[in-house]
């Protein structure tokens, strides 16, 4: 009983440092605020890469939606630079993911990738194509008025 049970704080101890390392490692900027040369969609294993016309203000619009969702900060850019790189963490441990958008012209690119892992089971793509969904819908609502 007596190694079971130290065999147990052992292993707690040991997700205790992989959590708290995931948590607390740092992100630096000149790491994450950058993005492929792509000009197409494009989805990929733990990440996702979007282009979007939206004209010359998409990067705005796209900096107000990620500036508000639940725990995503800011990173690097902003949007007087073209680009903005931005972080979001998973609720529960504290994942980090990354995304970048970058104004093209009329084009909105946008690349969204995990830290840690192989693989987001599809979180950047859904949280992407929502954000995006909802600069379409602020788009709409704009021109209706």
């Amino acid at each position: 009983m007596g190694r079971m049970m130290m065999l147990g704080w052992i292993l707690l101890a040991a997700l205790v440092v992989v959590f708290g390392f995931i948590r607390l490692a740092p992100s630096d900027p000149l790491d994450w605020n950058t993005q492929p040369e792509l000009s197409e969609d494009k989805e990929f294993r733990g990440g996702v890469f979007r282009v979007v016309r939206t004209g010359p203000e998409g990067l705005e619009r796209f900096d107000r939606i990620a500036s508000n969702a639940p725990r995503t900060k800011l990173l690097a850019g902003s949007v007087d630079d073209q680009m903005a790189t931005y972080v979001t963490r998973t609720k529960l441990f504290g994942f980090p993911d990354y995304t970048t958008a970058r104004q093209d012209g009329e084009f909105l690119k946008v690349y969204a990738r995990l830290r840690f892992g192989r693989s987001d089971l599809g979180t950047n793509k859904a949280r992407i194509d929502a954000w995006l969904a909802q600069m379409d819908l602020a788009a709409d609502t704009a021109d209706n008025h």
